[in-house]
């Protein structure tokens, strides 16, 4: 039968322009795609995304301000290091200069970890590292060493924490072993009050990843069935291992690469096996920023970069570095570029960006588990009084406005003395550098001399406050911090007959004083106030 269909035809220009259509639609198809990012791991979709959190040591002077981020790359931070106290083997101390107590007292580190809290930062809290003893190498009571790593955890409310072992600490086969037992524990416990504590084992390595020192302590751990986040490589110094043409992005690249499968071989030898995207979920990587141990060896910014965007790509758990402490090129008189390594600065050239933003870009926020906190309340100001214009004459005895009350001033303060761990702000006192105050419910420190200056003032560039704020004081008030206090004949006797300069000093007892306004017969007060002449002389 004839087929009698209309036929359509097709004209060589009609032919083209199809032609043209198809090669301009493959061709966008192609510049979309290139766009895309790709993981090795189909899997990958649903993986959880890497975080960033920087190291810093807690006990280096000058100390870092943890809990003042300069942008969110520094909102979660690994504070190092935890170990074990000089006179006691199961005593926790930071670095063994301090133990949990004196590092409150001294370095408020208690109310630095809740600020940054406050402005939705977390920490996790390192255990080990380099140098002293970490808790299990000497601490052979099993009862005790539990103890030790749960007071650090309750005490700072962690929900994960990093056990840093290298050195000889690597080979101890019986610490390894108490460690883990020790951790498990603790684990068991906060599970049995329906909080997860994740532990990141942070290990030595090389080019070829992990030693073998470095997965047998990882083995352990997972025989002693001890929930493993991931494992930190410390990818850095890598000496023989890395050829001298290799940049350093590659090494840690090339040591991650290594580590991705000895922890794939890890969980697989405990028949745990993981896909190829959770064996990436549970690699950290922590580059030391700018000049390493090892002279020959520097990780540039340009270095920070490349490893952003492989990290990212491959999902790894956890990018880190060692340490914030370091993260600023070297100034005057100290050479930007440098083989020389320091722990307050990179040694090479950072060209104004920070290490922390550059690793931490497109990684997820937080990085670290923690509560939801309120938003911060914005804090900012007028001009500082400089020291000559500090108040002279009694403002009581004049009539002058109590700025503790005017409209213009500081709003009437909610702190009462009894329950302040540092003196109350007065607007009449003058403070030098370094002294702590509380002001409506925070802990305050001077960063330059100052007075009259409210600290919770608004300014518009945070260099404008003479003012630090360190943290809030703990719900239900604190002991109060005892006085200042000097040797006898320090400074002259108070005597009530004798008329007293703006700024003579005297002592009552051992506490010292410093007189705000002229007065004669004005005994001085410790809890001082706008109305009293004097003030505690605090240095």
């Amino acid at each position: 039968m004839a087929d009698d269909r209309p036929r359509t035809r097709l004209s060589l220009l009609r032919l083209g322009l199809l032609l043209s259509c198809l090669t301009l639609a493959i061709g966008a198809g192609v510049v979309l795609l290139a766009g895309v990012p790709t993981r090795s791991d189909a899997a990958a979709a649903n993986a959880v995304p890497t975080g960033f959190a920087g190291y810093v040591d807690v006990t280096a002077t000058p100390t870092y301000h943890f809990e003042d981020p300069i942008s969110p790359a520094t909102r979660d931070v690994i504070l190092a290091f935890v170990v074990a106290d000089k006179d006691d083997p199961c005593l926790p101390s930071w670095g063994t200069y301090y133990t949990l107590d004196k590092a409150s007292r001294d370095l408020d580190l208690d109310r630095r970890i809740e600020q940054l809290r406050v402005v939705e930062g977390n920490v996790r809290v390192s255990f080990g590292g380099a140098i002293n003893d970490e808790l299990a190498t000497v601490c052979t009571d099993e009862q005790a060493l539990r103890k030790a790593y749960a007071d650090v955890v309750d005490r700072y409310d962690l929900q994960s924490i990093d056990l840093d072992i290298e050195g000889e600490a690597l080979t101890d086969t019986e610490a390894n072993q108490r460690r883990a037992q020790a951790v498990k524990a603790v684990q068991d416990t906060q599970a049995a009050q329906d909080k997860r504590l994740g532990v990141w084992l942070t290990l030595p390595t090389d080019t070829a990843g992990l030693t073998a020192a470095g997965i047998a302590v990882l083995t352990t751990m997972l025989e002693a069935d001890v929930d493993i986040s991931g494992v930190n490589g410390m990818t850095m110094n890598f000496g023989a291992t890395k050829p001298e043409t290799m940049d350093m992005s590659n090494a840690v690249e090339k040591a991650a690469l290594k580590m991705q499968q000895q922890i794939s071989d890890a969980y697989g030898a405990i028949r745990k096996p993981l896909s190829e995207s959770e064996a990436w979920e549970k690699v950290g990587v922590t580059p030391m920023i700018g000049q390493n141990d090892v002279v020959t060896e520097q990780f540039t910014i340009g270095d920070a970069k490349s490893l952003n965007t492989w990290a990212l790509n491959k999902g790894i758990g956890l990018l880190s570095m060692w340490s914030l402490n370091r993260d600023a090129t070297c100034g005057p008189p100290l050479p930007k570029v440098s083989t020389i390594t320091r722990n307050t600065c990179s040694g090479v050239d950072q060209k104004g960006q920070t290490f922390a933003d550059v690793l931490a870009v497109n990684t997820a926020f937080p990085a670290l588990p923690s509560d939801s906190s309120p938003e911060p309340t914005a804090t900012a100001s007028p001009s500082e009084t400089s020291p000559s214009q500090a108040a002279s004459t009694d403002p009581s005895a004049t009539g002058a406005p109590d700025p503790s009350s005017s409209p213009g001033g500081a709003r009437a303060s909610l702190d009462d003395p009894a329950t302040s761990p540092y003196p109350i702000w007065d607007p009449t006192t003058p403070y030098p550098v370094n002294v702590k105050v509380v002001w409506q419910q925070n802990v305050y420190q001077a960063k330059r001399w100052s007075t009259g200056f409210a600290p919770d003032t608004q300014v518009a560039r945070p260099e404008e406050t003479p003012w630090r704020l360190i943290g809030p004081v703990a719900p239900g008030g604190e002991e109060p911090m005892p006085l200042p206090s000097v040797g006898i004949g320090t400074y002259p006797a108070w005597e009530a007959a004798e008329e007293y300069p703006v700024g003579s000093r005297v002592q009552v007892d051992t506490v010292p004083y410093v007189a705000k306004w002229t007065n004669t017969n004005r005994a001085p007060d410790p809890e001082g106030g706008t109305k009293n002449p004097w003030a505690l002389l605090l240095e």
